[in-house]
């Protein structure tokens, strides 16, 4: 996929490009040269030298001819996560929603106009998606997304969903403002959010905002798990209960620990 090499002013262009081939191998394992050139519009030598400098670096590993990320990436994670107090109040909770409701869980904050998870946890008989710690999700497209929207102060939500891209990432994708604000009020009235197959096709999921105890959105998190699952009042009625509890004892945490 060609990315979008628009610069604003007082950007870099070499590091924007190191970014864009860095992202590309994170989807591909490890590939080549050339795909990473035809990929992204580049010259073969414009990505064999970003290549060379992140290896000599320790950022990129190089394999007969193929590259991939290297695990130095897990150390700068892991110490990005340790700045949310948030993972390590909600990390227990988050396991005992999994192991009550059999699927997957995750914690989500936000970081600019999109949302992060910071923490996931699944069950035996979950499902696997190309979601994990570390990824990025649109917030109108996701139950964390919508739950974290709903509790924010009018004039910073009005102010954020002017920000917003709201694609479409299914045919169920909410991608009309006014339909999506409708929504998040009802949101914020009962408590919790649902994602009817709106960022993956055959997924489900139940989200709930975490707050402090002065009433401030700090993070959410949310419970997944197939549409041949979540069904009927288990996922209308019993799983968001479930999700709403984990949801508030984390806040309480969050907010004495």
């Amino acid at each position: 996929m060609r990315k979008n090499n628009t610069q604003t002013s007082g950007t870099i262009g070499a590091t924007r490009k190191s970014f864009a081939i860095l992202e590309q191998l994170a989807q591909h394992g490890q590939t080549g040269v050339s795909t990473l050139a035809t990929e992204l519009g580049y010259s073969k030598s414009t990505v064999h030298n970003h290549l060379q400098t992140l290896h000599e670096l320790g950022y990129v590993t190089a394999n007969d001819g193929e590259y991939g990320l290297s695990v130095r990436f897990l150390g700068l994670g892991d110490r990005a996560r340790q700045r949310h107090d948030l993972y390590y109040v909600a990390k227990r909770e988050v396991d005992d929603m999994v192991d009550a409701v059999g699927e997957r869980g995750q914690v989500m904050v936000r970081e600019g106009n999109t949302g992060v998870y910071i923490y996931q946890s699944s069950a035996d008989q979950a499902i696997r998606t190309d979601s994990h710690i570390g990824t990025t999700v649109a917030l109108h497209a996701t139950a964390v997304g919508k739950a974290y929207l709903s509790q924010l102060p009018d004039s910073e939500r009005d102010a954020l969903l002017s920000e917003l891209e709201m694609g479409d990432k299914t045919p169920y994708t909410l991608t009309d403002r006014k339909t999506l604000e409708s929504e998040l009020d009802e949101i914020a009235e009962r408590g919790y959010a649902f994602n009817d197959e709106e960022r993956t096709i055959g997924m489900r999921a139940v989200g709930a905002p975490i707050c402090s105890a002065d009433g401030k959105v700090i993070g959410s998190l949310s419970i997944s798990g197939p549409t041949t699952r979540m069904t009927g009042t288990w996922f209308r009625e019993e799983v968001p209960e479930i999700v709403e509890q984990a949801a508030q004892v984390i806040g309480i945490k969050a907010t004495y620990s």
